[in-house]
């Protein structure tokens, strides 16, 4: 399938949170108040003017402390089943880009059920914005369009971002899947097939977060919302 996808490589990611900053900063998206959690992420969360966040995660390997990085944000599904719960309920609230592959939504999107649509995401992506907007992550769609590079994948300083044609992004991950294979049994793509965010970790993926990967494939969720099941009626 063309359009365009990012390769998201955990092994090159110090979590310097530059693409997180990057992202609020052309969005113009506001800074949350917090708290410390008891860890190095914040916000803790993903939400209404944050679409893109680096999550932290401590696990004990070997007996000893391990970090996880994860540099989480809208997976931009080739079948969105966000887009179907919306249209669903609303004609022009959520557009997927013919150029790109790009999954966004539109001012629209407010007049959906922000929960069914939430609760429609196998990732737990979509937040509720300012003025009851569904919000997330738009592949820099307005950047991208014009021949610019995603800004979390410009400022990136360690090449843990990447971002082009999909075969290319594609290709970039099996060859640097099979480098570390060897170093990494546990190493793996994850969902390469259904979305176009491409992560690459080397242990098991709900160890960096617990929505890393999907738990019911993204395409089988769309054949359920097309049957007229909402996701919140099987799981």
């Amino acid at each position: 399938m063309a359009g365009k996808s990012f390769f998201i490589d955990t092994t090159k990611c110090t979590a310097c949170r530059g693409c997180q900053m990057a992202c609020k900063n052309w969005n113009q998206n506001a800074t949350v108040p917090t708290k410390n959690q008891g860890s190095y992420q914040n916000p803790p969360d993903l939400d209404g003017s944050t679409f893109k966040l680096v999550r932290y995660s401590e696990q004990e390997v070997d007996g000893k402390p391990a970090w996880y990085f994860f540099p989480d944000q809208c997976r931009h599904c080739l079948e969105p089943p966000c887009k179907d719960t919306i249209e669903g309920y609303v004609q022009g609230g959520v557009v997927q880009d013919e150029a790109t592959g790009a999954v966004v939504y539109l001012e629209k999107s407010k007049e959906a059920p922000f929960d069914e649509v939430r609760s429609s995401c196998p990732y737990d992506i979509p937040r509720k914005g300012k003025n009851g907007q569904i919000v997330k992550c738009t592949m820099c769609i307005d950047r991208v369009s014009n021949g610019l590079l995603p800004a979390c994948v410009k400022i990136c300083p360690t090449g843990a971002m990447n971002f082009g044609d999909r075969e290319a992004m594609l290709k970039l991950a099996q060859e640097r899947l099979e480098k570390l294979k060897g170093k990494y049994p546990k190493a793996q793509l994850i969902d390469a097939d259904q979305i176009r965010v491409i992560y690459l970790v080397v242990d098991e993926p709900r160890k960096y977060h617990k929505n890393a990967i999907a738990s019911v494939n993204p395409g089988f969720i769309r054949k359920l919302l097309a049957g007229g099941l909402r996701k919140r009626d099987w799981v």
